[in-house]
């Protein structure tokens, strides 16, 4: 009977172990596939890839790109449901355009404990015009249910080999097991990029000869290679980071030359000497630079007299800022016009900026323009030119030996600073002369919030003054806000805190397009829960964060707010003869790791006065993902001084 009991245990084991499952090695579907629906590595998962197959080639008859996709997808519950529907983009161009074919789909159910399947129907599948460029193809899978397990798979034709088809091994969702198999003839020589930080578990090559052949008589080998990825997180986005595709793990491909069979060779992808020649004679970048602007009489009383060259640029960009709108157009390639933007007084960034450029050139500014792509654009490649990856241009000025880096599209901007999406990192320094660099983009200031609190209490309530003030992109907020319509601002101000008055609200700032901004007012403590014998304050009556914006269990990008910053609070609470010191928060020192921040807190007790003095610091506008948990620790200290620090006092 032992033995028995410990054979049925040992074959209880298997069977539990069986059942927690995926089958991830083929796209077949097992009962495990269906009855296991949990994913112990992510709790938080809507759903799970378990297999993933891909495989594109030259097809040796037809001459176009074919890729073969295949997906198993478990569904874990409710919030998954989306992930039966699939949308395949196909692009066109009037050279041709891309097809979708084979489609064949099933739904996998445990019923009654038997395993059954229900196939999409060819009139389930949809086709819609997307934009000139885009049509979609998408179908849902019919019968879905919690537990569900969906397979697809379809091929895709594309005529534009230069863009080899790129996979994408990390999703919204995890991934058990994901394959890219390729096939590239020896006369196409692409650039592959593996972008992301998850690493590959295979990555395997062999030539397969004659694998395409020309009416000629010729023909090339083919590299026959295999990529996959096993275990791959969701890729899940959260606050303070730059474009997800800078992140995702995926391969890319961008064809730099071909060779035909004729002995013909072409050079696809440009060096950047190359591309500076291009864009030097192209007629909405390189001619516009050249430009005259036919301003200089409208700009005279704007320099004259002023002996600064520092000045006189100031005023130019003041006069850009004040007279010409941006439309909101990141087109920056495509109908570039000085002469229209003078005339109608609105155009798109590359008009604005490259106006503020040649006012500057004309009046002996040493100036350059640089291209960029913003944070939500994505990171431009480094490793060659791809001029489409650039959405955004600006200007470099260097002046007294210092350099400035300048857009014009916002009037609210100082001088120097760049509007926030610009932070991305670097850019192209367009030099005709010398030859194009990268340059490093960086805030030009840190950003800072300072409280400055001085309260008194008695009796009946407590009241004090607020001066607070803002640097930097703390400053911009508030300058939008305020000067779009100063009424609403100051109502907004006092409703921002619902057991505060607000009174007496001053912003003694003289321009909207200053460093700084600063706001004066009074406040009443409307809920101070003094008793009759005891008050307790939280002397943070303003709160830099309700919460906490680092929710991750793991983040596998860096922690990226795009400058420095820096929270101060200070705060004076004057209690008169009338009362006694029971409690006061405790002093705290806290640093991140490598320098990179201060958290402080210091109280103190002069006469009749507690004074408290907080600073947060972030000195590094980038954090490596490797100090994730720790940021996440520093971030709950922060919320638990605001929230819980009291000063107790009894009355004599």
């Amino acid at each position: 009977m032992k033995h028995l009991y410990l054979a049925s245990l040992f074959l209880l084991s298997s069977f539990s172990f069986a059942q927690s499952t995926f089958n991830s090695d083929t796209y077949s579907v097992s009962r495990n596939d269906i009855t296991t629906n949990t994913y112990s590595k992510d709790s938080t998962a809507t759903a799970l890839v378990i297999y993933e197959y891909g495989n594109s080639y030259i097809d040796r008859d037809t001459y176009t790109l074919k890729t073969e996709i295949k997906k198993k997808i478990k569904i874990l519950n409710r919030n998954g449901f989306d992930r039966a529907t699939e949308t395949i983009y196909l692009y066109n161009n009037n050279k041709g355009k891309e097809k979708v074919s084979k489609i064949f789909a099933t739904t996998s159910n445990l019923e009654n404990g038997a395993i059954t399947k229900t196939e999409l129907k060819r009139d389930e599948v949809f086709e819609e015009k997307y934009n000139e460029q885009y049509t979609l193809v998408k179908f849902t899978l019919p019968n879905i249910k919690e537990g569900s397990v969906i397979t697809y798979s379809y091929q895709l034709e594309s005529p534009f080999i230069y863009k080899f088809h790129p996979w994408e091994f990390q999703d919204d969702i995890p991934k058990l097991y994901s394959e890219y198999n390729t096939s590239i003839p020896g006369n196409y020589d692409y650039h592959i990029k593996l972008v992301g930080t998850q690493k590959l578990n295979k990555s395997e090559s062999k030539i397969v000869k004659n694998c395409l052949s020309a009416f000629n008589g010729a023909s090339a080998d083919c590299v026959n290679t295999i990529y996959a990825m096993s275990n791959i997180p969701a890729f899940i986005e959260e606050d303070y980071m730059t474009a997800r595709q800078n992140y995702l793990s995926r391969l890319e491909y961008e064809l730099k030359v071909f060779r035909g069979f004729d002995g013909s060779v072409d050079n696809i992808t440009k060096s950047w000497k190359d591309a500076d020649n291009e864009l030097r004679s192209d007629a909405n970048i390189g001619r516009q630079l050249r430009r005259n602007t036919s301003l200089k009489d409208e700009v005279a009383n704007l320099i004259t007299g002023a002996q600064n060259p520092l000045i006189v640029a100031q005023n130019l960009y003041t006069y850009v800022q004040n007279n010409y709108t941006w439309n909101g157009d990141h087109k920056i390639f495509t109908d570039v016009s000085i002469k229209d933007l003078i005339k109608s007084k609105s155009g798109n960034v590359s008009e604005i900026n490259i106006l503020l450029h040649n006012l500057l050139y004309e009046h002996g500014i040493e100036v350059k323009p640089v291209l960029l792509s913003t944070r939500a654009n994505g990171l431009p490649t480094q490793l060659f030119p791809v001029i489409s990856e650039f959405n955004y241009l600006i200007v470099q000025a260097t002046i007294n030996g210092d350099t400035y880096l300048l857009d014009a599209t916002d009037p609210y901007l100082g001088f120097g600073e760049l509007p926030y999406k610009c932070l991305n990192h670097y850019g192209r320094l367009l030099d005709f002369d010398n030859g194009s660099t990268w340059l490093p983009i960086e805030a030009s200031n840190p950003s800072s919030i300072h409280y400055q609190v001085d309260l008194k209490i008695t009796d009946q309530l407590v009241n004090g003054e607020v001066k607070a003030h803002y640097l930097g992109y703390d400053a911009l907020s508030k300058k939008k806000e305020f000067f779009v319509n100063k009424d609403a601002y100051i109502k907004n101000n006092a409703d921002r805190q619902s057991d505060i008055t607000v009174t007496n609200h001053e912003v003694p700032v003289a321009d909207k397009n200053s460093e700084a901004f600063h706001e004066t007012y009074d406040v009443v403590l409307n809920d101070s829960h003094n008793t009759q014998d005891m008050v307790y304050l939280n002397p943070f009556i303003y709160k830099f964060f309700k919460e906490n914006p680092f929710k991750l269990q793991q983040r596998t990008y860096p922690i990226d707010f795009g400058h420095q910053k820096t929270y101060l609070y200070s705060v004076q609470i004057d209690f008169g003869e009338t009362y006694d010191i029971v409690e006061i928060p405790k002093s705290i020192q806290a640093k991140l790791p490598n320098n990179g921040g201060d958290l402080i807190l210091n109280t103190t007790v002069n006469a009749q006065k507690v004074m408290l003095f907080f600073k947060f610091s972030l000195k590094n506008s980038i954090y490596e993902p490797e100090h994730y948990e720790l940021f996440k620790l520093y971030l709950n200290k922060v919320l638990e001084v605001q929230q819980n620090s009291l000063v107790v006092l009894k009355k004599k």
